[in-house]
Parts: structure tokens; sequence; C-alpha cells
């Protein structure tokens, strides 16, 4: 029942508000930390009243965790997992019936990387972004990052 729900929550959300997602921007940085190591960080602004969900949910049955996803990278290698900060919301969700992580106001995603021979980070970020009375369909924002 409760992924009935959460599949007719969305597609009514998607399909009532079919707008651009102007509830968060977002602005990209590297930092070289040692010799061909960078940290990437990627980080949120995110609208009051919004919400930006975790890259690490404990299922896929409710909303759509934030996710980067690389284009071809060739020379570099992420180095372990990317971490998050910022104004956390961690808890049982009644909505989606389940435990979740969300950011308010503020999300910063780390990622470490070594690169070998790339001057660039290219990808994009996908996230959904959530108020209280509705979802907004999951948006997908690009981005190069030049390794410096």
């Amino acid at each position: 029942m409760k992924y009935l729900f959460s599949i007719l929550f969305l597609t009514f959300t998607t399909l009532s508000f079919a707008q651009t997602n102007n509830t968060t921007s977002w602005t990209f940085e590297s930092k070289k930390t040692a010799p061909n190591e960078y940290t990437i960080t990627m980080k949120a602004t995110v609208k009051e009243g919004w919400y930006v969900y975790s890259q690490y949910l404990e299922s896929d049955d409710g909303p759509i965790r934030t996710e980067i996803i690389l284009e071809e990278n060739e020379g570099i290698e992420l180095v372990g997992k990317a971490t998050e900060d910022g104004d956390k919301i961690a808890g049982f969700d009644d909505m989606f019936d389940m435990n979740i992580i969300k950011y308010k106001k503020h999300l910063t995603i780390t990622q470490k990387v070594k690169a070998k021979k790339a001057k660039t980070f290219k990808g994009y970020i996908t996230f959904m972004t959530c108020n209280d009375e509705q979802c907004l369909p999951p948006t997908d924002v690009s981005f190069e990052v030049k390794l410096k």
C-alpha cells in the first residue's frame, strides 16, 4: 500500500506541478589537496520551506535520492564515498513511510578524486525537492569543474 501511495503521490505532483525546479541552486569548485589529488565541493542552496534528499537513503521506495553521475572522465579516480554536510533532518517521514535524510537551506557534498591527466571533472547531479505539500520532479544539473 505504501508503494502505491508513493507512486500515486509522485505521479500526481509531477503532473500537477510540472515546472522547472527553481527551489535549489548549485555551485561547484575544486581544491588541490595533494599532488594529483583534489577535493570537489558541490553546494546546494535550498529555498525556505523546501528540502533536498540525501544520497544515502535506506531504500528506493521513497523520495528520489540525490545522485552524482560522472561523464567520461578519463584519468579521474574517485577516492572513497562522497560526504554530506548541511542543515540535516533525519528520521521517520510519514509521507514516504520510511526513515529519510533530507537537508533544508544548505547541502554540501564533498568528493575526493585523484587525477593523473584530466583537467576537468564533468557530470551532473540528479536531485528531487519537496516541501510539506508537494514534490517536484527530479532535476538534473550539469557541472564541469576545472581541477586547479
